[in-house]
């Protein structure tokens, strides 16, 4: 089929939008923070992403998934996206990636 979209494109655009939104607190995007544990997309490009939050008190834990699943919702490619929201594991700054720790002054 010549119109398949290869779903690790997909993923890599998804990641690429992921990487726009960043925690209003701290100046780092969410992918890089560690937020992001996984996403998955099937092959109807029903998007699923299991996310965390710094605290289960975030500020914006109302607001930061609905932010997630808007942008990610804008793609072409997208049919729909659901955000599972998990503090299983707790997230640690140990979940940030060596460039966030550097933007932060931790390395």
């Amino acid at each position: 089929m010549s119109d398949t979209i290869n779903t690790n494109d997909l993923g890599d655009k998804i990641v690429g939008i992921i990487k726009t939104i960043y925690d209003p607190e701290i100046p780092v995007d969410i992918y890089e923070l560690g937020l992001i544990y996984d996403v998955f997309v099937n092959e109807d490009y029903d998007v699923k992403i299991l996310m965390t939050l710094t605290s289960p008190n975030c500020p914006v834990a109302e607001s930061l998934p609905e932010e997630v699943r808007e942008k990610v919702k804008s793609l072409d490619a997208i049919n729909d996206v659901e955000i599972e929201l998990t503090f299983e594991p707790a997230w640690t700054q140990d979940l940030m990636s060596e460039e966030a720790k550097l933007e932060l002054g931790m390395l």
